[in-house]
């Protein structure tokens, strides 16, 4: 037994060898720099054993070789790049879309609520996206911004009877917020107590990315193979939930015949239609209550975590630098003494907000770091670089978003930088905390709409306070795969007198 296990050890680390040595000789023969530091695990599996998070990884790797418009990595069973040229970042998430149309990851049978359009790759992908963006149009977001805004003043009296929420634990009170808007204006889902959501519960706990689930991403993205091997599912322990929640959704607004311009409309049209179809490629679909349930478990992930993150690091900044909250507690102090109503169109006229929050996701990105697949052979533009079907392809949006190259003083906090007169088209380029290109977050207008709203309405009844822990003076995050969160920061709300 012994020397079975040994020659089994022996084996994994010849392939380790063999596999990492291939990877260095395949880029450098292409004129590719490599990235030695881990040559035969490569970044995704560095992150197992490493003590940083993964999107800090690799913009290490980002930052190596600073010429290069590319960098290459190991990949178990492949080959991957880390690609850093704004053009070929342009060619591989939108002008040769066709080529990268692959997220790089896939889902195993049976893992029912990763079947969604997050994780679907190819013609599948392709037919969800045509059947379900409808419901981000910008006439819907206007129909359904009454919900938002609604919301987002039920959570001012919540705090309010609830003062205990205004210390400590910033980033679940703020989830509660985000909860309650999309149940509400994407689900049609109200309680009596709508800020105390099983929903919400369910949210964080999905979003909480454990040792197991950092685990299972990093097989998921290194090594779709191993993941089939063992059958990995993402989500399983809350399919029964989740699923039975939108069947009775869907069967109520059967019931009630009522038009609300939201998901569960989407759903019960759908299904009346029985099947969709691409007519171009003959694929059909049958949308499930399981099936849609997939779409909607992920519409209600995305609205909550990201979201929140992004209200919680622009309010952490903001307390960090009280000139720019005075400006941004002017600008909305003036709004309200304009108008009495604060509309989807008044609410997009407030700039200054838009730019501190856009320089507060630059800085912090929700997310730190996407991956595509190549799915045909192609040529990088800059760099002549060929790309072979089945390379994986990394952008370091952290990394990217604080090259100075782009974003001169990249680590200070500067909503000017976001102004119409000093906006550039190469920071347009290198600016991506939603993704970019075809597979953009789909609901990434929904989203800047609920973080805003949520914040005019805080902001104009509270003033803030960042603590820093343990007299810290810059923002840490905890050891995340893909995701930035905050470690080591919290936010004080104070009533404004």
């Amino acid at each position: 037994m012994i020397v079975l296990i040994l020659l089994i050890l022996v084996a994994v680390l010849c392939f380790l060898y063999l596999n990492g040595t291939y990877n260095e000789n395949y880029w450098k023969k292409r004129g590719i720099p490599f990235y030695s530091k881990n040559k035969y695990l490569g970044p995704l599996f560095e992150f197992l054993y490493a003590k940083q998070p993964g999107f800090q990884i690799m913009q290490s790797i980002y930052k190596t070789h600073p010429e290069a418009p590319a960098v290459g990595v190991v990949s178990l069973f492949g080959r991957a790049l880390l690609i850093k040229d704004l053009t070929n970042v342009q060619y591989v998430l939108a002008t040769d879309f066709n080529s990268f149309s692959h997220r790089g990851m896939e889902i195993n049978e049976g893992d029912i609520l990763a079947d969604s359009i997050i994780f679907n790759n190819g013609k599948r992908w392709k037919l969800m996206r045509q059947h379900i963006t409808p419901l981000f149009t910008s006439s819907k977001l206007k129909s359904m911004y009454y919900i938002i805004d609604k919301s987002a003043q039920d959570f001012i009296d919540y705090l309010k009877k609830n003062p205990q929420y205004l210390k400590g634990n910033a980033f679940e009170t703020l989830s509660t917020f985000c909860s309650a808007a999309i149940g509400g204006s994407v689900f049609g889902v109200g309680t009596e107590s709508i800020f105390d959501s099983p929903f919400l519960k369910m949210a964080q706990k999905a979003s909480q990315f454990t040792l197991k689930m950092n685990f299972f991403f990093a097989i998921a993205n290194a090594s779709p193979k191993i993941s089939n091997f063992f059958g990995i599912k993402l989500f399983k322990e809350h399919e029964g939930f989740f699923i039975d929640a939108i069947k009775q959704i869907i069967r109520a607004r059967e019931r009630e015949n009522v038009k609300r311009h939201d998901f569960a409309d989407i759903c019960v049209s759908l299904q009346k239609n029985d099947v969709l179809k691409d007519h171009d490629t003959g694929l059909e679909l049958k949308p499930t209550d399981e099936f849609l349930a997939a779409q909607a478990f992920f519409f209600f992930i995305a609205g909550v975590e990201p979201s929140a993150t992004t209200m919680y690091i622009t309010l952490i900044e903001l307390g960090r630098h009280p000139e720019v909250l005075a400006k941004v507690h002017e600008e909305i102090d003036n709004t309200f003494e304009k108008h009495e109503n604060i509309t989807h169109d008044v609410l997009c006229e407030m700039e200054y907000l838009d730019m501190a929050i856009n320089e507060a996701m630059r800085l912090h990105p929700p997310i730190g770091f996407v991956s595509r697949q190549c799915v045909q052979d192609t040529v990088l533009p800059v760099g002549n670089i060929k790309i072979e079907k089945g390379t994986t392809m990394f952008i370091a949006t952290y990394g990217m978003h604080h090259d100075e190259t782009y974003f001169p003083e990249p680590n200070a906090f500067k909503p000017e930088r976001f102004s119409k007169e000093n906006k550039h088209n190469f920071m347009d380029a290198a600016y991506m905390p939603f993704g970019k290109g075809n597979r953009i977050c789909i609901g990434v207008r929904y989203a800047q709409l609920q973080v805003k709203a949520g914040l005019v309405h805080l902001l104009r009844n509270y003033t803030i306070r960042t603590i820093l822990h343990d007299n810290e003076d810059e923002v840490k995050y905890k050891r995340e795969l893909v995701q930035l969160r905050v470690s080591n920061a919290d936010v004080e709300f104070i009533p404004r007198l």
